[in-house]
């Protein structure tokens, strides 16, 4: 995870933008940290691992705010279990990288550089 981060400060440091990296695995300091980012953040950098296809309250909070959030996934979920194809994020983010590995990370800032 610091790897991930380190690449994606180097990437967007010569444009003098902040990286605030946070993980979790509590749903609900996840939904809390979304809610937060309204009027803090120009974008969200997510990956919600297995709450991709489960979480109806992640996708609530995401649809509350007007931070645009990238959904990131390491592996190409569509190439792995059946279940695993549907996003409940999907239809209520800005976009969504998947199968990229780390790269994703850097994709999606990119993303964010280029449209704020």
């Amino acid at each position: 995870l610091q790897d991930i981060e380190n690449k994606v400060r180097d990437l967007i440091e010569p444009y003098q933008v902040y990286l605030d990296a946070k993980q979790s695995n509590h749903e609900g300091e996840l939904i809390d940290w979304i809610h937060e980012a309204e009027g803090k953040y120009h974008g969200i950098i997510f990956n919600p691992g297995a709450y991709t296809h489960t979480s109806i309250a992640l996708r609530d909070a995401i649809s509350s705010i007007t931070v645009p959030v990238i959904e990131v996934h390491i592996s190409n979920v569509h190439k792995r279990e059946s279940f695993r194809h549907t996003s409940m994020l999907a239809p209520v983010c800005s976009g969504q990288i998947v199968g990229l590995d780390t790269k994703g990370y850097q994709l999606a800032a990119m993303y964010f550089l280029e449209n704020n």
